[in-house]
């Protein structure tokens, strides 16, 4: 989730995972995606993920990587395909990716 802070991320490359969940085991998949996300923010060229999921089950998850290189490296990690292949079997009805160069970005926070 966003913390409503504003962080520049022009420059950064951001991979947008769009999925319809499943209505199958929500257990197995809040552990798979706690350690998906610790995995991922141990991966160099990390820079951060914001995830939301809806009551219907349809989620955008977008990871912020260094460079294309360390995005594609977490692509191609072991740990991260095995739990892949387990979203395909158990929790996803289907899902995208896009990969994306950021360009620029600006934020806005109601003031206190």
């Amino acid at each position: 989730m966003h913390d409503g802070t504003s962080v520049d991320r022009a420059g950064q490359v951001a991979v947008i995972f769009i999925s319809q969940r499943t209505a199958q085991d929500g257990e197995g998949y809040a552990a798979a995606a706690a350690a998906m996300d610790a995995l991922a923010a141990a991966q160099p060229g990390y820079r951060g993920v914001e995830s939301v999921r809806d009551a219907e089950g349809r989620g955008i998850t977008v990871s912020y990587w260094a460079t294309e290189a360390e995005a594609l490296a977490w692509r191609a990690n072991p740990d991260h395909a095995a739990i892949r292949d387990r979203g395909r079997a158990h929790w996803y009805e289907n899902y995208q990716v896009i990969v994306t160069r950021v360009e620029r970005g600006y934020g806005w926070t109601l003031p206190a």
